[in-house]
């Protein structure tokens, strides 16, 4: 165990230090692989074991099949926001919100859900929808801290209302079921905009002219606005519908939802060859930074099962007799101090190894568990902080102050901290969708 402590402060200076993550870990993998080869199992050929992994690691993760959702999931998303269906998604929300007090900082939480089904990144639905939502609140003088706080929050949605590529991560590195954990996504998601939408109606409420009623659409002006939407919808319908159903794999929708997206940006004659070239290289560029940091992990974790740290922990909750309650809640207060100072999949991909073992032991669902994470993850996306959605955010609207956008994210925050409570009281609201896939 010593030497896994070692090994993940060393880690952590290395992350200070600013050496990329997929580095970092895979230094520290290679280092103590080696290491605990040596003086713990007494293998005097440890480096040679430890450099073989590199490559070993390195093509069972390029070639793993159930990765391969990863590029499609993402070249889906890449497509949706180059179609300019943003505009379209926030257009629809605002024509039924928008004429309540608060309305246009709803219909961005709303928007950013819906696009979040399709696209998967929290950091893209931040920024596109800045873009979007940004322009009409200011037009009714929606105080910057709740137009740039809606926006914020509601883009921490991406990463788990599925297709989720953090999902997909977390199934990998603890052999879960993708469409299981998609399927688990979607009603903690519903919760999340839902408890959104009434942390923006407390804010209205205690300060009216934070959020001043917009017009009333019609109903031809509703009508209208849906159907520029009919794509998304039949998409998000077919993709989850046929894992639902057993239609297809996850992996064979990502590839029917890349196409159905492709299609989809074709007929509103959005793509053109520079913006298809643009989409294929930044697919490619996340993609390789993806798989390198699962590379990277996968060496992190080896070293640490190898030093003995998972089974050491799990030994030592058990003798000391824990509460099953009292260890979750004690991994959570983990991952909201982590949450201050690491990004989301710095979080996943670091302490995943080590927490799930302790949780199969303790006969806890691990579909659950992932909920639990990433809802997790989500609130460090707008914990200061680093809280990488509010930096995104000061990037694209550089006359906002960072202060504005953390004190804008603050009732979102408690109500993240709401959700997380009732998703761990209430484990059914995680694993009703998932129970009853076929």
């Amino acid at each position: 165990m010593e030497y896994s402590l070692i090994g993940f402060a060393c880690l952590l200076i290395m992350i200070f230090l600013r050496i990329p993550l997929g580095v970092s870990m895979g230094i520290v993998g290679v280092v103590g692989f080696a290491m605990t080869q040596i003086h713990i199992y007494g293998n005097p050929r440890g480096w040679d074991a430890a450099l073989k992994m590199i490559p070993q690691v390195a093509f069972e993760t390029g070639m793993a099949y159930s990765l391969s959702v990863v590029p499609l999931f993402i070249l889906m998303g890449n497509f949706i926001t180059e179609s300019g269906l943003s505009a379209k998604l926030y257009r629809a929300s605002n024509a039924f919100l928008g004429h309540f007090l608060g309305g246009l900082a709803m219909a961005t939480v709303l928007a950013c859900g819906l696009f979040s089904a399709v696209c998967g990144s929290s950091m893209a639905t931040s920024a596109t929808m800045s873009k979007v939502a940004m322009p009409s609140m200011r037009k009714y003088k929606y105080a910057d801290s709740l137009a740039a706080g809606s926006i914020a929050a509601g883009g921490t949605l991406g990463i788990l209302i599925p297709p989720s590529v953090i999902l997909v991560i977390y199934g990998i590195m603890t052999e879960s079921d993708i469409g299981k954990l998609f399927m688990a996504g979607i009603l903690p998601g519903i919760l999340g905009i839902l408890l959104y939408m009434a942390a923006v109606w407390v804010t209205v409420k205690l300060k009216p002219e934070s959020g001043p009623a917009g017009e009333r659409s019609t109903g031809k002006e509703r009508f209208e606005a849906f159907k520029g939407v009919w794509g998304v919808a039949v998409l998000f319908v077919v993709v989850m519908g046929g894992i639902y159903t057993g239609v297809f794999t996850p992996t064979e929708a990502a590839g029917i939802g890349a196409t159905g997206a492709f299609l989809i940006a074709l007929g509103l004659r959005s793509l053109s060859w520079s913006s298809f070239y643009k989409i294929l290289v930044n697919t490619a560029k996340t993609t390789a930074m993806l798989f390198f940091l699962v590379i990277g992990a996968m060496m992190f974790s080896n070293f640490i099962s190898l030093a003995g740290l998972p089974d050491e922990l799990r030994d030592w909750v058990v003798g000391q007799n824990m509460s099953p309650a009292l260890v979750v809640m004690a991994i959570i207060c983990i991952y909201l101090i982590l949450g201050t100072v690491l990004e989301s999949l710095s979080m996943i991909l670091l302490t995943v190894p080590i927490f799930y073992p302790l949780m199969q032991a303790m006969g806890f669902d691990l579909i659950w568990f992932g909920i639990l994470v990433v809802v997790v993850t989500e609130i460090s996306l707008i914990t200061p902080p680093v809280g990488l959605n509010v930096f995104v955010l000061k990037a694209m609207l550089p006359d906002v102050k960072l202060s504005t956008i953390f004190r804008g994210v603050t009732p979102f925050w408690i109500a993240d901290i709401v959700r997380l409570i009732l998703i761990a009281a209430i484990p059914a609201i995680a694993l009703t969708l998932p129970n009853m896939l076929r």
